[in-house]
């Protein structure tokens, strides 16, 4: 089996999204409806893949963007933690908040993800879900074993951690999350983040100066 990642960053807060191809299949994964669903299916249509599953990591605006319009386009479920749904439901009032315009309804998720480690398969890929608050409600990091990469959402990112200061966070819960779920995969694990350049979990075990001056 043969696995290729690629990704694009888009919208108002330069976030990543990150689609997963299966080779064989020409079948896809889509981490992240960030914004702009035309480009997002483009990005699969230039791979010659299909999104067939979208997984939001958590539901503030710039993850979950363009989630009914990807919906809409593909056919393509969405996935998303059950925690998430309130923030979920208010992504027009977010757009209120922080640009004082409504931002477009999320789409409606077709599966409620749980707290509980779970085994999403699409094809030959098959991401493991990691329960990882604190950043927000029903965040999850989606890791991929067999390729050795976890995606992190806005969890961990290269030299930092998520932001606490918006409605929902939570630095204890979430430091808790990123020991307990992140910290436990190989030091080799790629982490792929929600914002900015990849790193490795042991580079950030070794150098994050968050985690370095955090008990465990």
């Amino acid at each position: 089996m043969t696995f290729a990642i690629r990704y694009t960053t888009l919208g108002m807060a330069a976030t990543n999204a990150y689609l997963i191809g299966d080779e064989d299949t020409r079948e896809a994964i889509l981490i992240d409806p960030v914004d702009q669903a035309e480009t997002l299916k483009q990005m699969a249509d230039d791979a010659g893949w299909t999104i067939k599953l979208i997984i939001a990591t958590h539901a503030h605006f710039d993850h979950i963007m363009a989630s009914k319009a990807l919906k809409e386009l593909t056919g393509a479920p969405f996935y998303i933690h059950a925690d998430a749904i309130p923030m979920l439901r208010g992504l027009p009032d977010q757009g209120m908040r922080f640009f004082h315009r409504l931002f477009p309804e999320a789409a409606q998720p077709d599966r409620l993800l749980t707290s509980e480690r779970e085994t999403i398969t699409l094809g030959g890929i098959q991401l493991e879900t990691l329960f990882t608050p604190g950043h927000a409600p029903g965040h999850i990091a989606l890791y991929f074993a067999s390729q050795g990469v976890v995606f992190s959402g806005d969890a961990l990112f290269a030299g930092s951690v998520g932001r606490t200061d918006l409605p929902g966070g939570d630095h204890d819960l979430l430091m808790k999350s990123i020991h307990e779920q992140l910290l436990t995969l190989p030091d080799e694990t790629v982490v792929l983040p929600g914002h900015g350049g990849q790193t490795t979990i042991g580079r950030e075990r070794a150098t994050n100066p968050f985690l370095l001056t955090y008990p465990e």
